[in-house]
């Protein structure tokens, strides 16, 4: 049964894992960049706004990007008063302009000492932990290392330590980190390694979980994607989080109602 379970996810995932899949996904929105830094700060604004409809998503995204002349590094290095008040108005669900502004003073803070985002993670683990949990801890408290912190923004950043799935860093980890020559992960961080990814989760990949006897219950926590992540790697222990893409994929993109994709995988889970 378990041979056949993997054989239908790996089956998933070589389905959706697929440059086509690009465009629809918040992922679209870094791949407008080539260099590293641009990539970095607009895929952690595209991630951060990743939930809801998907469209919209990216729509706000690309607002923010047009408010920041299509150059995020630049913008957050050297931007002018005049810049800031342009973005005053910028609203996507409960994110607005005293987050935003925030965001941009850490990217300031961060890009004036450092070349990549990545180190914000690493900085924390060692090179032995199982996992990125302290990564995610220790960037916590980092990104709330300023002077001055608007309490409402802090929402807007997940931890462990709040019992929080972390879905959207996650998610924004698996694209910095993954490298499977795909040309949809982007690879591009060398100090995290695969193995120590934590899926995301989200309503969808834990409804699908769920009906795949992955997970014993439909929940979202830490707690949660530790158990769904420990599955995923008795099926590849090197790459557990490429799964993420058959779970998004069979409980977003195929669109089916919850019983026919119930039934579906019970078929050929037993076949």
């Amino acid at each position: 049964m378990k041979n056949n379970l993997k054989k239908l996810l790996d089956e998933k995932v070589n389905k959706y894992n697929q440059p086509y899949f690009i465009k629809n996904d918040p992922i679209c929105i870094p791949h407008l960049f080539t260099k590293k830094q641009d990539i970095e700060i607009a895929g952690f604004f595209a991630a951060i706004f990743a939930w809801g409809n998907r469209t919209t998503i990216i729509n706000k995204s690309k607002e923010l990007l047009q408010l920041m002349h299509h150059a995020p590094y630049d913008f957050c290095l050297h931007h002018s008063a005049n810049d800031l008040k342009k973005l005053l108005l910028f609203k996507h669900r409960t994110f607005n302009a005293t987050d935003l502004l925030y965001f941009i003073d850490f990217f300031k803070m961060h890009y004036s000492n450092h070349q990549s985002l990545e180190i914000a993670f690493t900085k924390w683990m060692q090179k032995d932990d199982k996992n990125i949990e302290q990564g995610l801890k220790g960037f916590y408290h980092y990104f709330f290392s300023l002077p001055y912190i608007p309490d409402r923004t802090r929402k807007h950043i997940a931890t462990p330590d709040k019992n929080s799935s972390c879905k959207r860093l996650n998610m924004y980890l698996r694209w910095m980190v993954r490298n499977d020559k795909k040309g949809v992960d982007f690879g591009i961080w060398k100090n995290i390694s695969p193995a120590q990814l934590i899926c995301p989760i989200d309503v969808h990949v834990a409804r699908v979980a769920t009906e795949l006897k992955l997970l014993k219950k439909q929940s979202i926590s830490w707690r949660t994607a530790l158990e769904l992540t420990s599955f995923l790697r008795t099926l590849d222990k090197t790459d557990p989080v490429k799964y993420d893409f058959a779970l998004f994929g069979s409980g977003v993109m195929e669109n089916k109602p919850r019983t026919k994709i119930k039934n579906n995988f019970t078929k050929l889970i037993t076949r």
